[in-house]
Parts: structure tokens; C-alpha cells; sequence
């Protein structure tokens, strides 16, 4: 009779484990990525901040780096990481054998416990002056792909970079969006590159700055996807009553001009600050909270483009925190869902908890299994003792 008893409990034990989602998925995951940016010197630590997105059930970020802190934090987390090269390391990632030594120090040690899914070599390059590192960003992601090639990672790690939305000469209509000039000679081999390695393009969007440069002509509720009468594409016919989709389907219509209809085009960061200087127009909690929020539902509805529509568009957003040492304007430093303590900076319906300790995950983790199964085994061990 005891051991009917005990063979009960455990089966409950069983049921309420399943339930809980490890053996069949009963959670969904935010469609959002963030940005998790570290420019700062009041963040919380790496493991603390595994905790905070594990409660938001986010399972997308992305790095301006390869931090090793991190990447081990989030071990069988099912996060999905975008990793970066900075600017500064381009150049030394045309030499083969040292992109190849990259590779090997900073990605294959993490998989696939840490689920690393792209590489962005550099970071908005065609905005600059540089042009050394404009010549070499190319040879840069293609060393970089040879050595995924090498080590058998590529059908796990994809190659790209992200650009600025300043790289298009022409924005309006979407349907006519075409490259600068002085930037479509190195975009055309690019191009070519991400159609062979299957690899997306990304692009750095920010409605608020179309709005803050010119707040008189800019409609407030087109940049924040409020109700609106929209724009209409006079050559597709396509209404836009946004300004972030109109500006992605002008991207897409500036790479089929050059020939090229099957890249995917992802938005690799946008967001509002919620704090600026006098002259930026707009960098208010209130419109930050309204942008960001707005945004979070459409994804969850999995809206695609006027153009794309089938296509649900892919957004990460920048960024997790404040990050109280970036350079430039006061909005550069306030563009944060979160403070560093992981209170809100305002109230867009995320529930997230910033730990106040080192999760209790992370020994659990060690050992390969979440905490939810680290209590199972526990519980089984001591059923068992009772039962035997």
C-alpha cells in the first residue's frame, strides 16, 4: 500500500512536470529580440541577467561582442545569440588564419550549449568615412565564413553585418528605395555574398529619428503606430500606416534593383529613447512606451511588410538597458526598457524580474538541466528512498 502511495506521488510529480513545459512547450517565447548592450559601469552580472530575460521568456539577442561571461551565462538557455566583430577588428579578420583563430576562441568552445546563430562582422560601416574598412568588411565576412566552412559550423552560425538606414539614397515610396551611390559599389558584392551563404541583411531602423529632425512634417502617429491613414505607394498601391515597415520594404526594394529577390531582410535594432537633449524632439517615457509597445504587438499578431506580407517581420530591439556611458547626445544613453536595478524605465506590459542574487539556475545549469529538472531529480531520488 505504501508503495502505491509513494508510485502516485511520483506520477503526480511526473504530470506536474509536463505541465510546467519541459516536456511539452506551453510557454511562447516574446517574437521581440533585444539588444544587450554593455557601455556601462552599473550593469547587473551576465548570470543575473539570464534570469531576467529567462522571466520576459525573450529568445533572441544580440551582442556588440563575443563576451565569454555572457555566452556561459545563457548554456542551455535555447537563447539565440547574434555575436559581433567591432569596427576595429574588420581589418584583422581579412587574414584567414586569424579569422579562423576567432572562430575557434569565441564561437565553437560555446556551441551547441550556447546557441550561437550569427556573426555580425562591424557595425554600420558604410556610414562612415572609413574607407579602409569599407574595402575590407567584404574579405572580412567572407574569412569568417570559411572558417564556420572549415569547422562544420556554417549550417548552425550565419555571417552578416548590420547597416544604417542612412545607406539608402532614396526611402520614398518604398517601391523607389535605392542605395546611395557612392555606397552601392561595395553593397552589389555584398549582396552577392549573403545570397550564397543564405545569410540575412540587417538594418538599424529608428522612425524617431525621421521624427526629431523634422517633427513639423514627420505625422507623430505614422512614426508610432497609432491609427492613421497611412501612406500610399502611388506605383504598388501598398498603404503604410508606419513608418518602420515602409522604411524596411524600401530596403527590400533597393536590393531587387540590384537583382537580388530572396534575402531577408531583419531589423537588427530599433527603438525610442526616453530621454534626450532640448533639441530631440519626441525622446519622452511616454512616446518610448507608446513606439515600443505598439511594436510588441504587432509582432505577437506575426505581421509581415505591405511588401513581405506572408513574411513576419524580425525585430530586435536596443536596447535592454540604459548604458550610462555611451558618448553623444542624452539619448544615446537612455534608450534602455530597463534600468540597471531592473525597474522599468516605463510600463509596456513586460513582467520581467531582474534577480536579486546569482540565479539559483546556474548550478543546475553546470550540470546540463534546467532548474525545473534539477527538482525532479531531486524529487524522484527521494521518493525512491522511501519506496526502497
Amino acid at each position: 500500500m505504501e508503495k502505491n502511495r509513494v508510485f502516485s506521488l511520483l506520477v503526480l510529480v511526473l504530470l506536474w512536470f509536463m505541465i510546467s513545459g519541459e516536456f511539452f512547450e506551453t510557454t511562447h517565447s516574446l517574437s521581440v529580440g533585444i539588444n544587450y548592450g554593455q557601455i556601462a559601469n552599473n550593469l547587473p552580472s551576465p548570470t543575473r541577467v539570464a534570469g531576467l530575460l529567462g522571466s520576459l521568456n525573450i529568445s533572441k539577442v544580440k551582442l556588440y561582442d563575443s563576451d565569454p561571461n555572457v555566452l556561459r551565462a545563457f548554456i542551455d538557455s535555447n537563447v539565440e545569440f547574434i555575436i559581433g566583430i567591432g569596427n576595429e577588428n574588420v581589418a584583422n579578420m581579412t587574414d584567414h588564419s586569424k579569422a579562423y583563430t576567432w572562430v575557434q576562441q569565441h564561437v565553437q568552445p560555446y556551441l551547441p550549449r550556447t546557441r550561437i546563430t550569427c556573426i555580425t562582422v562591424g557595425n554600420e560601416v558604410f556610414s562612415g568615412n572609413d574607407t579602409a574598412l569599407k574595402s575590407n568588411l567584404l574579405p572580412a565576412m567572407q574569412s569568417i565564413y570559411e572558417a564556420l566552412v572549415a569547422l562544420q559550423l556554417d549550417k548552425q552560425v550565419n555571417v552578416s553585418t548590420a547597416h544604417s538606414v542612412a545607406i539608402l539614397g532614396n526611402s520614398y515610396p518604398p517601391s523607389a528605395g535605392s542605395f546611395r551611390p557612392d555606397v552601392a559599389e561595395f553593397i552589389q558584392p555584398l549582396l552577392n555574398f549573403h545570397s550564397m551563404a543564405n545569410s540575412p541583411f540587417l538594418i538599424n531602423v529608428y522612425p524617431f529619428f525621421a521624427y526629431k529632425d523634422n517633427p513639423s512634417s514627420v505625422p507623430l502617429d505614422y512614426v508610432l503606430f497609432r491609427p492613421n491613414s497611412g501612406v500610399t505607394d502611388p506605383n504598388t498601391n501598398l498603404n503604410y500606416d508606419n513608418m518602420l515597415y515602409a522604411q524596411v520594404d524600401s530596403v527590400y526594394s533597393a536590393i531587387m534593383a540590384m537583382g537580388h529577390l530572396n534575402i531577408d531582410v531583419q531589423i537588427s535594432e530599433t527603438g525610442w529613447p526616453s530621454k534626450g537633449d532640448p533639441d530631440e524632439v519626441g525622446a519622452t517615457p511616454e512616446y518610448a512606451g507608446i513606439y515600443n509597445g505598439n511594436l510588441l504587438q504587432r509582432l505577437a499578431m506575426k505581421q509581415g511588410t505591405p511588401l513581405k506580407p506572408s513574411v513576419p517581420i524580425d525585430v530586435y530591439v536596443f536596447a535592454l538597458f540604459n548604458e550610462d556611458l555611451k558618448t553623444g547626445p542624452t539619448s544615446e544613453r537612455n534608450y534602455g526598457l530597463y534600468y540597471p536595478n531592473g525597474t522599468p524605465v516605463y510600463n509596456i506590459g513586460l513582467n520581467g524580474r531582474l534577480p536579486s542574487m546569482p540565479s539559483s539556475s546556474s548550478s543546475s545549469k553546470l550540470l546540463g538541466m534546467s532548474p525545473e529538472l534539477a527538482f525532479l531529480m531531486f524529487v524522484i531520488v527521494a521518493l525512491f528512498q522511501q519506496l526502497w
